[in-house]
């Protein structure tokens, strides 16, 4: 134990808490701080999600307008995702289906399918001089259908400004199923601003519509809220490792997301410059949002086999100044 402090979580560890009042009432949340200025929040009641990320003061991450709310709110009719959709600096999309409500194989699937509405059945939390870690079970089934079970583990080392996130999704049903994931990464003001610099250095991109195709040259390109925006995203391909990253230069601090594009090999922009809704999400998956149904037509639909086991890695690395976002962006 250190000397000079009394309590060991005096600056760095782990606080747990739960809301009161709204919709959010009753939820539990993990707070995080590894003791040089990276503080994170870890939604219990929400797949062990990250819903709010600051380093050195600034926040991260964007609130979408409803705030905190309760699985018990969870509407998954059609698009009624939205409804509770806290956004954060990390959703979870899947495991069912990601994007696009749909119909597959007579099988209703909701907007961005049900995981991160569903509470961790256990999660817990330990420390030792070099990290912390919070470890989540999370179950994704339904009778007669899907049997998914997602391990996830957060790490938090002490010496370094970064949250790793290591995902295991195993089928333990008797049958062959689909497995979507989408990490829903939402990056918010103040971080995000007109004065924003975005860096994606994929070697290919495709706009997703027409609305999309026509900012495709503007697209790492942040501007001022507004009125009326319609939302523009964009799917990249990467070669090896997948970075993409964002940085304040008025604040000097920005983050940088990396994985390995071999397993997660789609990568989704999606640029929202609207009044409060306000956010740039950098999306790594093994799917595009555009619905499980299209996956499966278009051959690239992942099927886990009885027993099988699947791991997604990424790692979120925190920018202090501009030189070093200069050497984290060198091509």
């Amino acid at each position: 134990m250190n000397q000079y402090i009394g309590h060991e979580n005096q600056f760095c560890g782990v606080e747990e808490y739960r809301l009161i009042g709204g919709r959010g009432d009753g939820m539990r949340l993990l707070q995080v701080r590894n003791g040089r200025g990276l503080e994170f929040t870890v939604s219990a009641d929400r797949s062990a999600d990250i819903s709010r990320l600051s380093f050195k003061g600034m926040n991260m991450g964007y609130f979408a307008p409803c705030g905190y709310v309760a699985p018990d709110f969870y509407d998954d009719r059609g698009d009624g995702f939205l409804k509770s959709f806290t956004a954060g600096f990390l959703t979870t999309c899947g495991l069912t289906n990601a994007g696009r409500p749909c119909v597959d194989e007579g099988e209703e699937l909701p907007l961005h399918g049900g995981i991160s509405n569903t509470p961790a059945e256990h999660i817990y939390w330990e420390r030792n001089e070099k990290e912390i870690r919070i470890h989540a079970k999370v179950t994704d089934a339904r009778l007669f259908s899907h049997k998914l079970t997602l391990n996830r583990t957060l790490r938090c080392p002490l010496d370094e400004d970064a949250i790793e996130i290591e995902d295991r999704i195993k089928n333990e049903g008797d049958r062959a199923y689909p497995v979507e994931i989408l990490y829903h990464m939402n990056m918010g003001y103040p971080l995000l601003s007109e004065k924003s610099l975005v860096y994606i250095p994929s070697v290919q991109v495709e706009a997703r519509n027409e609305r999309a195709a026509q900012g495709l040259d503007e697209r790492n390109r942040m501007q001022k809220p507004e009125a009326g925006f319609e939302e523009q995203c964009y799917y990249h391909r990467f070669n090896g490792e997948g970075k993409a990253g964002i940085f304040q230069p008025e604040e000097g601090l920005g983050l940088m997301i990396s994985f390995n594009s071999k397993n997660l090999n789609y990568f989704t922009q999606w640029k929202m410059m609207g009044v409060r809704d306000y956010v740039l999400g950098l999306e790594p998956g093994n799917c595009h949002p555009d619905g499980r149904e299209k996956m499966r037509r278009d051959g690239t639909l992942k099927i886990l086999q009885p027993e099988e086991e699947v791991s997604y890695r990424l790692k979120v690395n925190m920018i202090n100044g501009m030189e070093m976002w200069g050497k984290m962006t060198i091509d």
